[in-house]
């Protein structure tokens, strides 16, 4: 017995450190670096893919310090060569001395109007930093602005709070039978969804979260929601919660058939695992909710990603730091089973890692942005998903 259990740990260090020596050879570049271009910090990770193959990766940039709250813009930087180089910052979205944050870009693909795509920025402002929004003494927002050129311009922000959360929507909240008001409220944070496939083909999707009447114990007045679009962006409805109470942060992806599934954060931190939901209705009801052991999480941001559209299931790659105890083996998964299982990982960065995003590159290449270095840099690298099932 004791042998078979040292062969065991064996094994396991020698994958260890295999993991390990594929982080230390990953082509990293540095976008976005705390202290540096006019920003004491930045934060909160998002990117997406042009039709061209061109980059956006965005970035909350704090101005002042690196609260959560306080002055802070939404900032992006394009690469025109899958992530090598990046041009000039520009700022997207701004909020006078306030905040605004959370980016959340998603490419329309299927608007006859705009038949080379256009690309929508969604994202929240608010006033007071989030205690006092739980206790109902502040204001967010939720808004969007567009680019047709992509991100060289970008239209006039189009706040669509009313339709997309209960704040002061009494009929809203008769409909879905949760009486209590909304306070806190936030996107994803990182990419949003367009549905390829099924009857729901076009919806625009975006995973959010927000609180629930006066705070509670453990979180439990945070709870996961989606709202979403069937007519690019001139109406948005709300999906119902994610059953969980104490649901957060979320992130969308769409498995075979059409279905929405969203991982999300367990703000409670009892179960240090991430939360599964699938939805058969392209996101506006929950089939199904469960915590995934197979996926550790320290309380942390996560981001899932369809990578390959598949007959019977979709390659889904999923991105998080993989640890029940802090902020860091920031790891990359890849499943061929519509995120059931995963059957390959690669460990990104070991230590001082939390937020990140995906975006799929090319066929078989997946691209990474992270918090890394304890925040002080956003960083991109990429994956060969395909050349990583084959090796595992």
């Amino acid at each position: 017995m004791m042998h078979k259990i040292l062969n065991t740990v064996a094994a396991i260090l020698v994958l260890t450190l295999a993991s390990q020596l594929q982080a230390q050879r990953l082509d990293k570049t540095t976008v976005f670096e705390s202290g540096k271009e006019g920003y004491k910090s930045f934060r909160i990770p998002a990117i997406i893919s042009l039709r061209n193959g061109d980059l956006i990766a965005f970035a909350e940039g704090r101005v002042t310090g690196a609260a959560d709250f306080g002055h802070i813009q939404i900032v992006m930087k394009k690469s025109t060569d899958q992530g090598k180089t990046w041009g000039p910052l520009k700022v997207v979205a701004a909020n006078g001395r306030l905040q605004a944050g959370n980016p959340a870009p998603v490419l329309d693909l299927t608007a006859p109007k705009y038949p080379k795509g256009r690309l929508f920025l969604f994202y929240n402002t608010g006033d007071v930093d989030e205690g006092p929004m739980r206790q109902a003494k502040g204001v967010r927002h939720v808004l969007y602005t567009t680019s047709i050129d992509g991100g060289k311009s970008w239209s006039k922000a189009v706040d669509i709070t009313d339709q997309t959360s209960k704040i002061n929507r009494p009929d809203i909240n008769a409909s879905w039978n949760h009486p209590e008001d909304w306070r806190s409220y936030a996107n994803t944070p990182g990419h949003g969804l367009q549905l390829r496939k099924g009857p729901f083909k076009g919806r625009l999707y975006i995973a959010a979260n927000h609180s629930e009447g006066t705070p509670k114990k453990d979180f439990m007045d945070y709870v996961a929601h989606g709202y979403y679009s069937d007519d690019h962006g001139k109406t948005f409805h709300i999906s119902e919660n994610n059953p969980l109470p104490g649901s957060n942060e979320s992130s969308a992806a769409e498995i075979s058939g059409g279905r929405v599934m969203t991982n999300t954060r367990n703000q409670k931190g009892d179960i240090h695992a991430r939360i599964v939901a699938i939805s058969q209705d392209g996101g506006r009801h929950w089939d199904t909710a469960y915590f995934d052991q197979s996926l550790p999480d320290p309380v942390c941001e996560g981001s899932i990603l369809t990578v390959k559209y598949g007959k019977d299931h979709n390659v889904m790659a999923f991105c998080n730091d993989a640890s029940r105890a802090g902020r860091d083996s920031l790891t990359l998964r890849i499943s061929t089973d519509d995120a059931k299982n995963w059957q390959a990982s690669i460990l990104i960065a070991a230590k001082n890692t939390a937020y990140s995003d995906i975006v799929g590159i090319g066929k078989h290449k997946v691209g990474v942005l992270y918090e890394g270095e304890g925040y002080k840099k956003i960083i991109f690298t990429t994956v060969n998903w395909k050349r990583l099932l084959k090796d595992k």
